[in-house]
């Protein structure tokens, strides 16, 4: 067989059985005994047979897939992605992704999943705009992920930025913290909702606060970071957890001790954060939940006629070692 893919001909000239009983067996088919079922296995084990799914996608009119778009340069979205499997996997569904990357648009990210015959979309974060994502929703199910002004035609499945923001507050107030600074996401998705959330609970409360242009990255940490050296507040809150990064080792080259000297507090609770030698205090998003919820609507829409729904999660907090009392 070297060379050669094994057939179900030779799966069942193994197993010495016709050709039919071995597609009943490997469709998991009613028709064949458990002995039979056995022995078929075991020839296709020996064989190294697999199914050849293109050919099982031509004879069928649906795919069951379920197309994932996605920023690599995003460790919270590689998160979600890896809980999009299960979800699907548990609804009988596959996922097929598709990057984001430098030289790649957004468009041609949909747009090859829809050549490859996905049956709905799951944008993370889309950068599109409300015109381009119902175009998209005209032609077949869009969820859009951690984004939720994207339209009436669109599914959306968000975190509260609102809650999560009002969450770092509470929690550094009650640690003593008046001088609160926020360094924002720039440009990307959630840094506007994120930073109107900061000014608007600070005012709240009565903080005395900040905002500093950021970004999502950790250089945009690093130099957030040096210039908020230059009025130094007692704690900040950060866009993500990797700016959050950024500004903790500004502060940590500089002489300033994190939490003792100033709290750092991120957001996402990504994989960064958890990391045994960082342990960040974060707002956590809860990527499973987010992603199974994406791929629920995802689903759901296919299923049924439901209109689309905008659901939106409440974020809580991950306190770890980066967030601490006020210095006196």
């Amino acid at each position: 067989m070297t060379g050669k893919r094994p057939t179900l001909m030779d799966v069942a000239e193994a197993a010495g059985v016709s050709r039919a009983l071995v597609s009943i067996v490997m469709r998991d088919a009613p028709g064949a005994s458990d002995a039979t079922r056995l022995k078929v296995q075991e020839a296709a084990r020996t064989l190294g047979y697999r199914p050849d799914s293109r050919a099982r996608l031509l004879r069928s009119s649906r795919t069951r897939l379920l197309g994932v778009s996605f920023s690599t340069d995003q460790a919270f979205h590689a998160e979600i992605v890896n809980a999009a499997y299960a979800g699907a996997t548990q609804r009988g569904y596959d996922i097929a992704l598709s990057a984001v990357v430098d030289g790649r648009s957004e468009e041609r990210a949909v747009e090859s999943l829809m050549d490859l015959g996905c049956e709905a979309l799951i944008m993370i974060s889309p950068a599109l705009g409300e015109r381009e994502l119902s175009g998209y929703a005209a032609r077949l199910p869009v969820v859009s992920l951690l984004r939720d002004d994207v339209g009436d035609s669109v599914d959306s499945v968000s975190s509260d930025d609102q809650a999560g923001i009002r969450i770092a507050i509470e929690h550094l107030a009650s640690l003593g913290h008046c001088r609160i600074a926020h360094v924002d996401g720039g440009h990307a998705v959630s840094s506007r909702q994120r930073r109107e959330a900061f000014q608007q609970e600070a005012a709240r409360v009565g903080l005395d606060a900040r905002v500093v242009s950021g970004g999502p990255t950790e250089e945009d940490g690093l130099r957030a970071g040096r210039e908020l050296q230059t009025d130094l507040p007692t704690a900040v809150v950060a866009f993500n957890d990797r700016c959050a990064l950024g500004v903790w080792e500004s502060f940590r080259a500089a002489g300033l001790r994190v939490p003792e000297d100033v709290s750092v507090l991120g957001y996402d609770d990504s994989q960064f954060a958890r990391l045994s030698y960082v342990q960040l205090s974060s707002i956590s998003q809860d990527a499973p939940l987010l992603a199974h919820a994406a791929v629920d609507r995802a689903v759901d829409r296919l299923e049924s006629t439901t209109p689309a729904t905008h659901l939106v999660r409440t974020p809580h907090l991950v306190a770890r070692r980066t967030t601490g009392p006020s210095p006196a």
